[in-house]
């Protein structure tokens, strides 16, 4: 199954930054080098498991999600959802933004829907951030989660148990 795992979030702010992290981590475990911070991993796709991290979801991604089964959106949360780790299945939806630079992992997906008839099926992975000021390192806190994301994220990638 091909799949794409987005991290998207400031990695100049701390813990917005918690995407690029979790994706580094990911690819150690899948033997692949990290992506460079000045990297976003476009140039890189057409692996089974594709890593892109940006500092925000970009309208040009929804021509290319029709070449995936499955996309995991990986973003920092402040505290919206209950859980520390919220996972929530993403449906296309087209809504309009009141801030230019700001697209939800459903208004991409209703992107994609137009361009093809046909969406991958795809979940956002909000992990909380305890820390936003300027720095490159997670929190303790929120280290620890991305820890969790990880897993979470590696278990999703495994095959079907027969």
């Amino acid at each position: 199954m091909k799949t794409l795992i987005i991290g998207y979030g400031n990695p100049y702010r701390r813990d917005d930054g918690v995407g690029y992290h979790v994706l580094k981590a990911i690819a150690t475990r899948l033997g692949r080098p990290p992506l460079a911070p000045d990297e976003d991993g476009l140039d890189a796709l057409g692996e089974e498991v594709d890593l892109v991290c940006l500092p925000q979801l970009l309208p040009e991604l929804a021509e290319k999600l029709a070449a995936y089964d499955q996309v995991i959106f990986v973003d920092a949360h402040t505290g919206a959802y209950a859980e520390d780790l919220h996972c929530v299945a993403v449906e296309p939806q087209y809504t309009p933004s009141a801030f230019t630079h700001h697209m939800t992992p459903e208004m991409l997906l209703g992107v994609a829907l137009a361009f093809s008839e046909i969406v991958p099926s795809a979940c956002l992975l909000s992990v909380r951030g305890h820390d936003f000021e300027f720095g490159v390192e997670l929190s303790e806190e929120t280290g620890w989660l991305a820890a969790q994301a990880v897993e979470r994220i590696m278990e999703m990638l495994a095959p079907p148990a027969p």
